[in-house]
């Protein structure tokens, strides 16, 4: 316990410069995009003097060098700021999000898994047979997708065409099921394809072949023995791609009008909202380094033999 302990404050200390490195390049780009939130709330028509006031209102005209200190200070005590366009906490904006993205980032991780571990074994244990064949084609046009293009493909046949899936917004199981198939639908193809190389390759080790001498079924040496130590890399990949599941989630949410906080990127930087575009985009560096921790210490349950350092 006192190894998994240190290991933490360890990887928490190490986190800081990273977490640092994030908000000055997210605080650094917002301020280079073209645009004026003042003009952007006012509207083209507004007065330049109404619109100076405004900026001088949300301390816009102040020294890009002040403003990344204030931003910094409040970071500290776990102030985001107040959102420009309404007013409110980022904070307390970006958690009322947080339930949707989080559901909608586990549902195409479910969809992921129950995807790709079927077709990775399928195509390990019938290497080179069709049924081989057809599950890596599979794989691999999961992969070529992108879900920009399978997202509105999806809400087109079945939303659309025939009727039977909502096509946006945030409801029953019914409203989850396109975007988590959008979504998970790369990740699975990833997952797939690693699967079964990693399965093969444990297929071949002399521990398989011992233990199918020892009278163990098939099964029990694909799922008990193969698949089992092969976990490793998958959970590697899984929790590295959980990241950029939640960067898929932008488009996807878009796409499908999903309340999440992916939506309410794209919606802050329509706006010039610097705040929130800075606040979203650090909870997901933090939850992307949070996952990435997590993935670390489940390998200890995985193997045993794994020691914290």
């Amino acid at each position: 316990m006192l190894a998994v302990l240190v290991f933490l404050a360890r990887r928490l200390v190490l986190t800081i410069p990273v977490l640092l490195g994030v908000a000055t390049l997210v605080f650094s780009l917002i301020h280079l995009i073209p645009g004026d939130p003042a003009q952007s709330i006012l509207g083209e028509a507004a007065v330049p003097a109404d619109v100076e006031a405004l900026r001088h209102t949300l301390g816009l005209d102040r020294p890009l060098i002040v403003q990344y200190g204030g931003f910094l200070a409040g970071l500290v005590q776990g102030n985001l700021g107040t959102s420009l366009r309404t007013g409110e906490p980022v904070t307390s904006q970006i958690a009322d999000r947080i339930p949707a993205t989080f559901e909608l980032a586990l549902a195409a991780m479910v969809v992921a898994i129950a995807v790709a571990i079927p077709l990775g074994l399928a195509g390990a244990v019938w290497r080179g047979t069709i049924a081989d064949h057809a599950a890596m084609t599979m794989a691999l046009a999961g992969v070529s997708i992108p879900n920009f293009w399978l997202g509105p493909l999806l809400a087109i046949v079945f939303g659309v065409e025939f009727g039977w899936l909502p096509v946006s917004g945030r409801g029953g199981i019914e409203h989850l099921i396109l975007p988590a198939i959008s979504l998970g639908g790369a990740l699975a193809a990833i997952v797939a394809r690693l699967t079964r190389a990693t399965v093969i390759e444990e297929l071949r080790e002399q521990y398989v072949t011992a233990a199918r001498s020892r009278g163990a079924s098939r099964r029990r040496a694909v799922l008990g023995h193969a698949f089992r130590n092969s976990l490793i890399p998958i959970v590697t990949v899984v929790g590295l791609q959980f990241g950029a599941v939640l960067t898929g989630a932008v488009i996807t949410e878009t796409i499908f009008s999903w309340p999440g906080i992916g939506r309410l990127l794209v919606q802050s930087i329509g706006f010039r909202d610097y705040p929130m575009v800075q606040g979203c985009i650090l909870f997901i560096a933090v939850t992307y380094v949070g996952v990435n921790l997590a993935t670390d210490l489940l390998y200890g349950v995985l193997d045993p033999r794994i020691r914290y350092r």
